[in-house]
C-alpha cells in the first residue's frame, strides 16, 4: 500500500544559519526555545542535521519502514521571524530548493511552498511561481505572522492566490502569539504539549467565525495533530455560537462553524497516534478529510507507520488514509 506522510520538515542551510543569528539574541518570543534548542550555539540537538538531510538518512529511514512519499514543508517557523524582505528571499530559495528535489525524487517527495506573510502581495507572487513553474503541491504557513491571523484583510491576497490556484494550505504550529502567551510560559506549555494546538485551534476559528470562508468558499486548509482538538469541540462551538450574546462583525455567517470546519478544512494524524481519537475523528469528519502524517524528523518514523497499519479500520478506509485523500488534495500523481 502507498504511504504518504503528509507532514515532514526539512530546512536549507541558508534558514538554518539565520536562524542561528536569530538564537543569538534571546528573546521573550514564543518561539525562541525552539530556535535556540535546535540553532543554538550549545545546542546538541541532532534536529538540525536531521532537517538538512532529504536524500540520505531520510530516504533509508522511509525505505526501511516502508514510507512511499514524504510531503517535505519548511519546518516552523519558517520565514516568518525575519523581516520582510528577507524572509521573501528565503522563501523564494527554499521553495527552488524543495522543487529541485522533487524533481531528482519524484516518486519519493512532494512539496509544499512557503512564502512571506508578512509581504502578502508579495506572498501572493510566490504562490503562483510556486505551482505553475516549480509545479510544488500546496503551501506551508506557520500560523500567526508578526502576531496577526489570516483572517484580517490585509492577508486575504494570500487566501485569495490559494483558492485560485487551486492548492491547501497547512497551516502548521508555531508559538503562541504575544496576545495569547503569558499563561504558556510556565511548565513547558508553549510548545508542543499544549501550545502548537492551542495557537492553530484558534488561528482556524478566527478563520471560520470572521466570515473568511463566506468570502473564500472554495479555500482549502489543512491542520495537523487530528485537528488540535477542534473535532472533539465542535458540537460545543455550534452551540455557544448559535447562543451567543456577543454581536457578529459583519454579516452573520452561512452556515455553522463546525459546516465550515468539515467543508474547508482537512485533518492529518501528525504525533497524534491515539486509536481513540483517530476513531473520533473519522467518525466526525468523514474519512475522506482525514489524512496520515508521521512528523518527521520531530516524531519517529516506525511507531506512526505501525499506527496506522494498525489502526482499527477497514483496508479501503486504510487506503483512503495513507494516500488516496492525500493524492487529492495535494494534488499528488
Amino acid at each position: 500500500m502507498r504511504k504518504i506522510a503528509t507532514e515532514e520538515a526539512f530546512s536549507i542551510p541558508e534558514i538554518a544559519d539565520a536562524l542561528e543569528e536569530v538564537a543569538a539574541t534571546p528573546s521573550l518570543d514564543s518561539d525562541y526555545w525552539l530556535v535556540d534548542a535546535i540553532y543554538g550555539a550549545e545546542s546538541k540537538s541532532p534536529l538540525r542535521s536531521k532537517l538538512l538531510d532529504l536524500e540520505d538518512e531520510r530516504l533509508a529511514e522511509m525505505d526501511a519502514n516502508g514510507v512511499s512519499m514524504h510531503l517535505l514543508s519548511l519546518t516552523a517557523p519558517g520565514v516568518q521571524m525575519f523581516d520582510a524582505d528577507t524572509a521573501c528571499g528565503l522563501a523564494e530559495l527554499a521553495n527552488d530548493r524543495l522543487a529541485e528535489v522533487v524533481r531528482r525524487h519524484p516518486d519519493r517527495f512532494a512539496g509544499l511552498a512557503t512564502f512571506a506573510p508578512h509581504a502578502p502581495r508579495r506572498a501572493a507572487e510566490e504562490m503562483a511561481r510556486a505551482i505553475e513553474s516549480l509545479h510544488l503541491n500546496g503551501f506551508i504557513v506557520n500560523s500567526h505572522t508578526n502576531n496577526e491571523y489570516l483572517d484580517n484583510r490585509k492577508y486575504w491576497p494570500i487566501l485569495e492566490a490559494a483558492e485560485d490556484l487551486d492548492r491547501c494550505v497547512y497551516i502548521h504550529p508555531r508559538g503562541p502569539s504575544a496576545g495569547l502567551v503569558g499563561p504558556f510560559r510556565d511548565y513547558g506549555l508553549a510548545g508542543a504539549t499544549w501550545g502548537y494546538g492551542i495557537e492553530v485551534s484558534t488561528h482556524a476559528l478566527r478563520l471560520i467565525l470572521s466570515g473568511v470562508l463566506d468570502r473564500f468558499p472554495r479555500l482549502q486548509l489543512c491542520i495537523g495533530h487530528m485537528g488540535e482538538a477542534i473535532p472533539f469541540w465542535l458540537w460545543r462551538i455550534d452551540n455557544r455560537w448559535r447562543m451567543s450574546t456577543v454581536p457578529q462583525r459583519g454579516k452573520p455567517l452561512e452556515l455553522t462553524p463546525s459546516e465550515y470546519f468539515k467543508r474547508n478544512f482537512v485533518i492529518t494524524t501528525s504525533g497524534q497516534e491515539n486509536p481513540l481519537a483517530l476513531d473520533y475523528s473519522i467518525k466526525t469528519l468523514g474519512i475522506d478529510n482525514v489524512l496520515w502524517a508521521i512528523d518527521h524528523p520531530y516524531q519517529p518514523t516506525a511507531p506512526a507507520v505501525s499506527f496506522m497499519d494498525n489502526a482499527p479500520v477497514t483496508e479501503e478506509e486504510r487506503e483512503k488514509l495513507y494516500h488516496l485523500n492525500a493524492e487529492r488534495v495535494f494534488h499528488i500523481i
